[in-house]
């Protein structure tokens, strides 16, 4: 029974890091510099300024908080894998999942400022571009790997 109980709990564990939110209009790639982008969304050089500071300051915040994520799911996995009592590993969860969740805040504030530089039209133009390079950048799903 216990070891049902850790095997489901690493299973959620394992799916919760892999669900982080991918969407909030992430394009995985410095998308104010980019020429292109430049050009379709009219995007003046301070707007790239402001936007790739804005994303400066979020990384440098990010990137610690990464480091003790992996350092708290390590420990969890350690945990799990030791069978350690219940009570303990609901602690470690409760800790990974605080940093995640603090993460995820910090990234959609991130993205929610980064569009105010924009004009309404300009937020309107980037809709599309980030569905058309969803479109084109589209990772096949399970269905689709036979």
């Amino acid at each position: 029974m216990r070891q049902t109980w850790v095997c489901w709990l690493l299973l959620v564990v394992c799916i919760l890091a892999v669900a982080s939110p991918l969407h909030g209009q992430s394009f995985g790639f410095a998308w104010w510099k980019d020429p292109q982008f430049q050009r379709e969304l009219a995007l003046s050089p301070d707007q790239s300024a402001r936007i790739d500071a804005i994303f400066q300051a979020a990384i440098s915040q990010l990137r610690p908080k990464k480091e003790e994520l992996d350092k708290q799911e390590e420990l969890l996995s350690q945990q799990i894998v030791a069978g350690a009592d219940e009570a303990l590993v609901t602690r470690q969860v409760d800790k990974v999942e605080a940093i995640r969740s603090h993460m995820n805040k910090m990234r959609t504030l991130m993205l929610l400022k980064e569009r105010q530089i924009l004009s309404p039209e300009q937020r309107v133009k980037l809709n599309k571009l980030h569905e058309q390079w969803e479109r084109d950048h589209k990772r096949p799903s399970q269905r689709d790997v036979k």
